[in-house]
């Protein structure tokens, strides 16, 4: 193959990757939208004072949210203020029965991550762990520094592993294939189970970022 032709196949490639990227990255939020929107109106009927919070919640979801929809990587401190944003909106849904626990050290919130991911691992421990049970329970947010590699957990004592939440997945699945695409095999998303009940899901990541960030 001639050097013009691998430049051709070599460009075509990460066309696609950034184009798959683009598209796994647009599933992610549609339907967060579309419920808050639809949660906020029926509460203007039954409870105005609360659809008030939970519109201002969403208006600083977006404000942390839409100023990189361009780019498939953020930092960590970016992605703990959308996510904390996001659970604000879930904890006006579910009251008393949802608690946030973060520990993240300011050391590590300049560390790239790709966008929307830490929310996505809440939006799974909240759907598959803390909704399904009467009385909710906590979510846990923590990072830490191993090497050259951080680590980022997200943690719940709900219901544990069942058939529609061993990591098969939609969330979790648009996840590892947008790890894949960024690092190969340099990153990576684990599952195991919280003690003494609910599941860890944790992002293992360079600290430096992907040796070549492709942007959507």
């Amino acid at each position: 193959m001639t050097e013009e032709a691998l430049a051709r196949d070599n460009a075509t490639e990460k066309e696609l990757t950034v184009a798959k990227l683009a598209l796994l990255h647009a599933q992610v939020e549609p339907h967060f939208l579309y419920n808050t929107l639809a949660s906020a109106q029926v509460l203007t009927r039954s409870d105005p004072a609360k659809a008030d919070q939970m519109l201002g919640s969403l208006i600083a979801y977006l404000r942390h949210s839409l100023p990189r929809a361009e780019r498939s990587l953020s930092t960590l401190g970016e992605e703990l203020e959308l996510t904390r944003a996001y659970l604000d909106i879930l904890k006006i849904r579910m009251g008393e029965r949802l608690t946030l626990q973060l520990q993240v050290p300011d050391a590590v919130k300049a560390v790239p991550i790709p966008s929307m991911m830490l929310q996505t691992l809440a939006e799974n421990a909240i759907k598959h762990g803390l909704e399904p049970l009467p009385g909710g329970g906590t979510i846990w947010i923590f990072a830490r520094v191993a090497g050259d590699k951080v680590s980022v957990t997200v943690a719940d004592d709900g219901r544990g592993f069942s058939e529609d939440s061993a990591g098969t997945g939609i969330g979790l699945r648009n996840v590892r294939e947008r790890l894949q695409l960024a690092y190969g095999d340099a990153a990576s998303l684990s599952l195991g189970a919280n003690f003494p009940r609910g599941v860890a899901a944790t992002i293992t990541v360079p600290v430096a970022g992907p040796a070549e960030v492709p942007h959507a």
